[in-house]
């Protein structure tokens, strides 16, 4: 038996609003086998219903369409332990395992960058995709579709907090303004160039620095009670801290992830959680 292993992913890292992205080393579990007819059981976090349906399904019907072909009926049965909707790629996990479990099923004609392109097709946009096929940090653009590994420290560690309430990432887009002033359009620009050269160094103060933003984090903030505050008092502490995703969750990079869990006591504190967690590798099969 074959298990497949889909990584959470962190999206935009604070100045990459929909470019930039790292995969987190808590998996979406998903197997699957020949069946009469399309059925899901799903077990984990939150609800999905247990039926054809389905984000992975759907994801597996769309790779196989892209090849003019049907897909056959299959028995889907997934663990995920990724929070849902709240901003850690839940759904790009999903897609990305419909894809390559059609990938396998077709005998490898899709290759990772044809479930990269099919996952990020049905996604909309490919930051949390791309590392969560090619693991790591990604910078990824939607046009033309590509992506690019990015060098990342492996002492590093995220601490994530994951807050009760849900933030839909349709009410979270609603959010954002049509236009932006010209400065803050430069703020992120800046910014954004900077992430690659401060992964690579590992230097905290560059990529605090670099997890700055002006375009989308003032506005979702006003939909995440408590969130302003415990950024900034991370960044005051000098941890390079952001809204993961489009939210509610927040992340923060540190090399000592317990100094930092402290700092985000209080925007769990009514029924969410912490956790740490490192970097992720992309979706791979592994034998059960």
């Amino acid at each position: 038996m074959q298990r497949l292993y889909v990584p959470a992913t962190v999206a935009n890292l604070g100045s990459g609003f929909d470019s930039l992205g790292a995969a987190l080393n808590l998996h979406l579990q998903v197997e699957y086998r020949p069946a009469a007819s399309d059925s899901f059981l799903y077990e984990g976090e939150g609800r999905v219903e247990n039926d054809g349906g389905n984000l992975i399904h759907a994801a597996v019907r769309a790779a196989f369409s892209r090849l003019g072909q049907e897909p056959p009926p299959l028995q889907i049965h997934a663990l995920n332990p990724i929070p849902l909707a709240r901003g850690l790629g839940s759904s790009a996990a999903a897609r990305v395992a419909g894809a390559m479990i059609a990938d396998r099923l077709l005998d490898g004609k899709l290759g990772r960058e044809g479930v990269f392109r099919v996952a990020s097709e049905l996604e909309g946009h490919p930051d949390n995709v791309a590392p969560a096929v090619f693991g790591g940090v990604q910078l990824a653009l939607q046009e033309p579709l590509l992506h690019v590994s990015l060098p990342a420290p492996e002492d590093l560690y995220f601490v994530v907090a994951v807050p009760e309430f849900e933030l839909p990432t349709d009410r979270a887009r609603a959010a954002l303004p049509r236009e932006v002033p010209f400065a803050d359009a430069v703020f992120n620009l800046s910014r954004a160039a900077l992430w690659p050269a401060a992964l690579a160094a590992g230097d905290l103060g560059l990529l605090l620095e670099a997890s700055r933003d002006r375009l989308h984090q003032p506005y979702r903030l006003e939909l995440m009670p408590g969130a302003e505050e415990a950024l900034s008092a991370a960044h005051e502490r000098g941890y390079p801290a952001f809204v993961a995703g489009a939210g509610p969750t927040l992340a923060a990079l540190t090399a000592d992830p317990v100094t930092l869990r402290g700092i985000f006591d209080a925007y769990v504190s009514t029924g969410g959680r912490l956790l740490t967690l490192t970097l992720g590798k992309g979706a791979q099969w592994k034998a059960t």
